[in-house]
Parts: C-alpha cells; structure tokens; sequence
C-alpha cells in the first residue's frame, strides 16, 4: 500500500484513478479546486496547481505523485500555458521540495506533433519539463479516452442517435483506451523500475493499426443503438463549425480551432516501439463492449 498524490483527481481520469486506487488498498492525498464529500481513503486539499501551500501538503509524505491535471481545450495559449506548462512545473517544484522521488505525468499522443495545435505544443513543453525534472519520472501520452463520466466522446453518441455522426477526413486513423484501462496502467507505473522510469509509453485497447474515423464513428452508432450515416468533413468545413461552436458557446465550445488542427492529423494510432510491456500491463476492455457499457452508463446517469 502506498500514499499517492494526485492532481487532476476530480476529473474524468482522475475519478477513475482514484476509485482504482483505493481498492487497491492505496491512500490518497488529492487537490481539488471545490469541496468535496468525505470519501474514506482520501485526503482532500483545497486549491489548484498555482496554490504552492496545497501542492506541498498534497505532496507530504507521499510515495509518488500522479500528475492527470491539465487543460484540453482553452480560449487562447495563455490558458495551456498556465494549466499544462507552469502546472507541471508547479507539480515538479513541490514534488523535489517534499522529497517525492516518483512522478508518473499524463500527457498526450498530441505532443508527437507540438506544431499542429497550442494544446500539443503545450504538452510537448511540460514533458520537456519532466524529463529534466531530475524525478524518477514515467510519462503516458494516452490516445482518445473514453468511459464513464466522460463529456468529451459523449458529444457524438447524442449526435449518433439522430442517425449521423460527423467526423474529421476520411483518411485518418486514431487508437482508443478505456478509463479504468488507463486507471490500472496510471497505477501500475507508480513502482519505481529501471523498465519503466525515463519511459514514455502510448496505451491503448490494442487493435492493431487503431481505428479508421469511419470505424469508429460506426461503432460509436452501433453502441446508441443505431447505424450511422458517417459524415467525413474536410478541415475547412470543420473551422467553420469551431467558429459557430465558439459564437454560441464562448469558452464552452467543446469543437476550437486549435482542437480542428490536431484532429485532421491522419495518424493518431500508438506507436508500437512506445507500447507498455505486456508483463507489466495489457488492456482489458474490448472497445466495442467498452462504448456499449460507456452508453449504458450514460443513460442511467441521464446523460443521454
């Protein structure tokens, strides 16, 4: 059993991770921007990744520190700057003052491609960060997340239930991993190994070559109950709509232009040369049982 340290813990990963966490006997120490109920095993802080006071209670005493908190869409560089580069620089500083040796860090397949969007070049900056932190670091660049709680896929399942789903170019191709399977990766690096430290892995439900936009919109429809009509738009239609996104939405718009850029990549599938030893860890959740659960999920939650 070990006390981690989590930031991000209140989110869609960092739910997931702390509910994996604690039944696996571990006790957390988390930050957390809001109140929030008692939970056993869990130790609440108050504050966020610019608060120096909580990031070095959140650290005392810990084994490692699990660093999930980030910002994934932003209204313009200063907001990925102060979430994803001086966040990470905040985690590392309090990290070294409190004797914390482990750092497993979340970043994104988006830093393989820092110029294609102020969100990947941001996270490309914080790995940089890590890796001369001076920690016994790991990094995990997760592709497309997906599962309970999550806002971000659960956008084209409502749009797949009206019989269509939208979809960036035809030629593209991008993997997929469950939550709880990033979860139980998430723990299982937090030992200190000669395998794992100064390591950047890419995880994912382990279909060779990742899904095609087609097959994934499909399987997306097939989970809602439906057969899709699959819309491929090119990258200038799907400007348009961030545009639209961000005149109705404000802040709010789920679709960004920096979000269009990195999504028109044809070639979000992990590497194999980044993959995770299947000794230490493999995926176990099917995706297409995994959407169909995520679905259900979503319904009972009153979600869809």
């Amino acid at each position: 059993m070990s006390l981690l340290a989590i930031t991000g813990a209140t989110g869609f990963v960092g739910q997931a991770l702390v509910d994996r966490a604690l039944a696996a006997g571990n006790t957390v120490r988390a930050l957390a921007r809001r109140e929030q109920p008692p939970r056993d095993g869990v130790c609440w802080i108050a504050g966020d990744l610019a608060n120096g006071a909580a990031l070095a209670e959140l650290m005392r005493g810990a084994e490692a520190v699990i660093h999930v908190a980030g910002v994934v869409n932003a209204p313009d560089a200063a907001g990925f700057e102060a979430g994803n580069v001086a966040g990470t620089l905040a985690v590392i500083a309090a990290a070294k003052a409190a004797g914390v040796p482990r750092l497993v860090f979340i970043s994104s397949l988006a830093a393989r491609e820092p110029q294609l969007s102020v969100y990947g070049a941001s996270k490309a900056k914080a790995e940089k960060l890590v890796r001369a932190s001076g920690l016994d670091w790991t990094i995990v660049r997760p592709p497309t997340i997906y599962g309970p709680r999550d806002r971000e896929v659960l956008e084209l399942f409502r749009v797949a239930r009206w019989g269509v789903v939208p979809m960036p170019p035809k030629e593209g191709r991008s993997s997929l991993i469950h939550v709880d399977d990033l979860a139980r990766l998430l723990l299982a690096l937090v030992p200190s190994a000669r395998n794992v430290s100064g390591k950047v892995f890419e995880p994912d439900d382990g279909k060779p070559g990742g899904w095609s936009h087609y097959e994934l919109a499909r399987a997306i429809g097939w989970a809602a109950g439906r057969r899709p009509w699959v819309v491929h738009l090119p990258q200038r239609t799907l400007a348009r709509v961030a545009w639209a996104d961000g005149w109705l939405r404000g802040a709010k718009a789920k679709l960004t232009r920096d979000r269009v850029s990195y999504m028109c990549h044809p070639d979000w599938v992990v590497r194999e040369r980044a993959r995770v030893p299947t000794r230490l860890w493999c995926a176990q959740i099917e995706s297409r049982s995994g959407l169909q659960a995520t679905v259900q999920w979503y319904r009972e939650a009153g979600w869809l």
